[in-house]
């Protein structure tokens, strides 16, 4: 039995004809087509609501939506398993969640990782398949589509419940697979957190932990003989032309008496299609992603690697929490006539050594960031 397991799939507006008239041979090239039809089972994310109606949410970062009649295309496709545990399933609020589960359901496409109530978006979903039960379990990080007691949404990672939900559905399948929506965007390495939790699935029972979100190839490791997978790219997300959007990885698993065994498809986009890499590309991502999962194997490597990134991301990290000043006309002014010279002047004044600590304080400790997420949330 063959299991494939793609990564985000999101009908865009250059492509939502091709997914309405079900032209799946040339949003994939006939060789990605055969190869999805030669699986027993296939599974992805579905990172958008499929809605004609638009009720965008207030967030920070874009409101995706895809039209009603794309799911022809995702049918077609030969999608058997989608996760809806993501940071976009809920961007057009409850209706576009309810309009997405009604296509899914008169679809005949099975789905879980989201919910009208928490125990429904909680719930794993068991699939056999030539005899084997497969059971998927999907979560995300808390951005703004989680469900909560008031309202529907995506079921979200929870030390307290998570790895219980995990620990039970092992007691019901023979295949047990993770799909954790998480990590940076663009960071092709695991943060100490989520290499940890990952981890954490293995010993409660999964078979192989796949981490999506992060669009782009990162690493794997093998953990007590168990995959898991630090990002895949996307699989078809026609959204931008930055590199590491270019190239994806499509998991295969094959189960056989002999047990699991794991194999990569690498994959390229093709202007709002994707394709099978060639050749000599699969040969340059491949050798890519192992050179980054051997650095998995030295502590002081990978952390120097994470480390890098999350400096690179100095400037951004504390823009995100500096309020409107920055966005007004005086600062710009400024900022566009000394360059990166103001940028550093600026930040210099504004956090010096105390002010650190105490914005480290406040989202390193769980009371002041609980403390902190509640006053935003009440102070509308």
């Amino acid at each position: 039995m063959k299991i494939l397991i793609g990564a985000d799939l999101v009908p865009t507006k250059r492509n939502a004809d091709l997914f309405s008239d079900a032209k799946t041979e040339e949003l994939l090239g006939l060789p990605l087509k055969e190869l999805l039809n030669s699986a027993s089972y296939r599974i992805f994310n579905l990172e958008v609501p499929l809605t004609d109606k638009e009720s965008p949410i207030e967030k920070c970062g874009p409101c995706l939506r895809a039209g009603e009649s794309t799911i022809v295309g995702i049918k077609d496709i030969g999608v058997d398993f989608l996760t809806l545990a993501n940071n976009h399933i809920l961007d057009h609020g409850e209706q576009g969640l309810f309009s997405t589960m009604k296509l899914l359901d008169d679809a005949g496409i099975a789905y879980a990782g989201a919910g009208r109530t928490p125990a429904e978006a909680s719930r794993a979903h068991i699939a056999t398949v030539e005899g084997v039960k497969i059971g998927i379990y999907c979560c995300a990080e808390h951005e703004f589509t989680i469900v909560t007691k008031e309202s529907a949404g995506a079921n979200p990672y929870d030390p307290l419940e998570s790895f219980d939900c995990v620990k039970e559905l092992r007691q019901q399948c023979d295949l047990l697979i993770v799909l954790y929506h998480g990590g940076k965007e663009y960071c092709r390495y695991p943060s100490p957190e989520v290499r940890r939790l990952c981890k954490k699935f293995v010993d409660c029972g999964a078979d192989a932990v796949i981490c999506q979100h992060t669009h782009c190839i990162g690493c794997e490791e093998n953990y007590t003989g168990k995959k898991i997978v630090y990002g895949q790219g996307n699989f078809l997300f026609d959204d931008s032309e930055k590199a590491p959007w270019q190239t994806s990885l499509l998991l295969e698993c094959e189960v056989n008496a002999d047990g699991i065994k794991f194999k990569y498809h690498p994959l390229r986009k093709d202007q709002n299609k994707v394709r099978l890499a060639t050749p000599s590309e699969a040969f340059e991502i491949m050798e890519a992603f192992q050179l980054r999962s051997n650095e998995l194997l030295s502590d002081d490597v990978w952390k120097k690697r994470y480390s890098e990134f999350a400096c690179s991301s100095y400037e951004q990290l504390l823009f995100r929490v500096n309020g409107e000043l920055h966005r007004t006309f005086v600062f710009r002014a400024l900022a566009r006539l000394f360059g990166k010279k103001f940028y550093k002047y600026y930040f210099k004044k504004c956090y010096g050594k105390n002010a650190l600590l105490v914005l480290r304080n406040t989202v390193e400790s769980e009371s002041w960031r609980e403390l902190l997420i509640e006053a935003i949330n009440s102070n509308k």
